[in-house]
């Protein structure tokens, strides 16, 4: 059975939290692993939107701290598939600090993780192909199968 190519805003996750002082070091910045987290949390959600199943973290590529965040601002995630394999799926989540009082937002951090669908016995499970409609996501795409060789490139050598 062929599944039926998705359009990326169905996979699309926002999500946003304040910073408190729990969230930070003792500089008052929101801890790098708690970042993690969340971008783990929203592109879970992301890649699950787009294969109606649960999905598990495979790999991270990536990930940088171009910005702190600070306690008081508010973290704001965005997540999307960007591909999808047979059973697996690169996902991006764009992540960005907001000063609630001004409304001044600061790029931060951009994650791409690799997703795998799962069955009821954790088994991998097929996932339906992406379908991109806008030229950035045809970007997007493109770089993200040129991502996906690399990848099983690397995991094929000795």
């Amino acid at each position: 059975m062929e599944l039926q190519p998705k359009p990326v805003r169905q996979s699309v996750v926002e999500m946003t939290e304040l910073v408190l002082p729990n969230d930070a070091n003792p500089l008052g910045n929101m801890l790098g692993g708690r970042v993690m987290h969340l971008i783990d949390v929203c592109g879970g959600m992301a890649a699950a939107r787009h294969a109606r199943r649960v999905c598990v973290t495979a790999s991270v590529d990536s990930l940088s701290f171009k910005h702190p965040i600070k306690v008081g601002q508010a973290v704001n995630l965005k997540g999307w598939v960007n591909y999808a394999g047979r059973t697996s799926m690169e996902v991006q989540v764009e992540v960005y600090a907001e000063d609630l009082l001004t409304g001044e937002r600061h790029h931060t951090s951009t994650a791409l993780l690799t997703f795998v669908a799962v069955d009821e016995q954790g088994r991998p499970t097929p996932v339906p192909p992406v379908l991109p409609e806008t030229p950035e996501e045809k970007r997007r795409y493109e770089e993200a199968q040129r991502r996906r060789e690399e990848r099983l490139a690397r995991r094929s050598r000795p």
